[in-house]
């Protein structure tokens, strides 16, 4: 089905038509629409075409009005101070644009599809082989995981990758320490189960460390083993791919907890670069892009001192030879823009590894990989705190499992989703499923709901609120309609176009035909805050409306109810959508 133009759209459409029509010296201009208080919404722009035009701005103002075409879209229009119009829609024209949206048989709800939406290459949930994922983790996974929806939903084809932390001189350690202690991986139990493949791989850490800390002759056959690794020794590789794969059962399982699907074809690690390492420097020597400095391959910036005033730069190969991330991420680079294709790379990284991202992005763009027609972007977040205001961490000052933090959500939420159980009806099995859903979607929704470059507080009593704004505000939101319209009876959604609209309905409905001009500001953007924003109003509209407008009352006439089921329904297929987008799901009950 076609796309539906919102409300704003085809107002903002008739009122540049009026302003060329009535004011041809102009040129093409914007009339600056925008949502209003006073009215439906407000257009701004004749006050700077009068400054232009040197004319009355009131008087030029009532030009453009009557150059509008009657139709059954403006209700009132006012000429408001120094030319500002205030325009109020038609009841009609909102129940019959609503109606359109209801009627998209692909489940779009009008949304249009981008046709000029290009190939976004997403690297986001980045975790390490042989170690556990812990709350600094759970950012880059839950932001980067809606916008790889987002982007996919609004017609951007999505390349996921998951860039782990796969390759290193801690292997050698691992290796050569498995290599003394055969059968060292082997864990009881299910061979899927993934805290016992953490427990196993933290287990093996452990002991090799203790080993390469305590014993210098197993230290250096450690040194030599990641020289082995490095020069594609069989033995070693398989050893080591021993390690990625039990690593990998236990990334499953976390990202499982999470509600998020990770795919084994885009997991493609630091490794997955090895054979470009040199080639990556070679060029950039040759081109000039980087230079030799104290024996190491470098990139300078005019722009990027240390304390000493002394220019600080992009480490490419180190001065024993090893290579640097940089080497890494470049050849990353090479390989998305040219066998991927590329038009847009987006890094949900730490924002502490801004200037790193800044170098190696100028870098690529240097050495002819970032063409006019690349964007790279880093999608840079703050810090999960405590509720004291620091970085989160255990009683004992550890680092926060990620599992544990989950599993807490959810035997919260669960807890929650019980006192309500025996009122709604649900079994044991509906308890233990929304208990997920409501504790996994709180952590979520606390996450995306906060700009992603702000540093949150994780408090996990007000994410499992009913009240505020919090996803589970939002999930019982969308329940309660759903209870609605069962207990509708003979009744159906229905739009009648008309009936005159309530306050609180019109409001609902203008929000309703907003959703497809946020998404659309939310993938430019990258900002997914601004999708939860908009279905937190969304549900506050709902409220007001179910405080002023009863749906089911036997003192409303049949169409009132039919209408205003449809206004309801439609609500909650928008959550649905909305929420699903952010990676949370909302249970029929609750």
């Amino acid at each position: 089905m076609a796309s539906v133009p919102s409300l704003a759209s085809t107002l903002q459409q008739q009122l540049a038509d009026a302003l060329t029509a009535a004011l041809p010296d102009a040129g093409t201009a914007d009339p600056l629409l925008r949502r209003s208080d006073r009215a439906d919404f407000q257009a701004n722009g004749i006050l700077a075409l009068a400054k232009k035009l040197k004319g009355n701005p009131r008087e030029l103002a009532g030009q453009v009005t009557a150059a509008l075409p009657a139709g059954e879209l403006i209700k009132d229009i006012e000429v408001s101070g120094p030319g500002f119009l205030n325009i109020t829609l038609t009841d009609k024209a909102i129940v019959e644009t609503l109606a359109a949206r209801a009627a998209d048989t692909e489940g779009r709800l009008g949304v249009p599809v981008d046709a000029a939406a290009g190939t976004t290459v997403i690297d986001y949930a980045q975790p390490n082989v042989a170690k556990e994922m812990h709350v600094g983790h759970l950012r880059s996974a839950v932001i980067g995981d809606a916008m790889v929806k987002i982007l996919e939903f609004t017609g951007e084809e999505v390349v996921r990758r998951h860039h782990i932390g796969d390759w290193g001189t801690q292997f050698g350690m691992l290796i050569q320490y498995l290599i003394e202690h055969p059968g060292a991986l082997k864990h009881e139990g299910d061979a899927a189960d993934g805290e016992a493949a953490m427990s196993t791989l933290n287990r093996v850490y452990k002991e090799s460390r203790v080993l390469f800390d305590s014993d210098e002759e197993f230290k250096a056959r450690s040194r030599d083993r990641v020289v082995a690794l490095q020069a594609g020794d069989p033995e070693t590789l398989e050893l080591w791919q021993g390690f990625v794969d039990e690593s990998k059962i236990y990334f499953y399982s976390v990202f499982d907890k999470l509600d998020m699907e990770v795919r084994d074809p885009d997991i493609v690690g630091e490794s997955g670069y090895n054979d470009m390492l040199e080639e990556t420097c070679r060029i950039l020597e040759e081109t000039g892009v980087a230079v030799r400095s104290e024996g190491a391959l470098c990139v300078f910036f005019d722009d990027v001192k240390g304390p000493d005033g002394n220019q600080v730069p992009l480490i490419v190969k180190k001065t024993n030879g090893g290579y640097g991330y940089a080497a890494t991420d470049l050849s990353a680079i090479r390989d998305r823009v040219q066998n991927l294709k590329a038009d847009t790379l987006l890094y949900v990284v730490d924002a502490r590894q801004s200037l790193h991202f800044k170098m190696v992005f100028e870098t690529a763009r240097r050495a002819g990989w970032l063409g006019d027609g690349v964007k790279a972007v880093q999608l840079a977040f703050g810090t999960v705190l405590g509720k004291d205001g620091k970085p989160f961490k255990t009683r004992e000052g550890e680092t926060v499992r990620l599992e544990d933090l989950l599993d807490e959500a959810v035997e919260r939420a669960t807890a929650v989703v019980r006192e309500k159980a025996e009122k709604v009806g649900l079994s044991e099995e509906e308890i233990v499923e929304n208990g997920r859903y409501v504790g996994v979607g709180a952590v979520k929704y606390a996450d995306l709901s906060t700009s992603a470059v702000r540093d949150y507080k994780f408090d996990l009593d007000q994410m499992v609120s009913l009240n505020g704004d919090t996803s589970v505000y939002l999930q019982y939101a969308y329940a309660r309609i759903r209870s609605i319209l069962r207990k509708a009876g003979d009744a159906v959604p229905a739009a009648h176009p008309e009936l005159a609209l309530a306050p609180a309905e019109r409001a609902l409905g203008l929000h309703l035909d907003q959703f497809g001009e946020v998404l659309s500001e939310v993938a430019s953007g990258y900002e997914p805050h601004k999708l939860a924003a908009y279905l937190y109003q969304l549900a506050s509209h709902l409220t007001t409306f179910y405080d002023q407008c009863q749906v089911l009352s036997p003192d409303n006439a049949p169409e009132v109810v039919e209408n205003r089921l449809f206004l309801v329904e439609l609500t909650a297929r928008t959550l649905h959508q909305g929420m699903a987008l952010l990676g949370i799901r909302t249970p029929e009950r609750l």
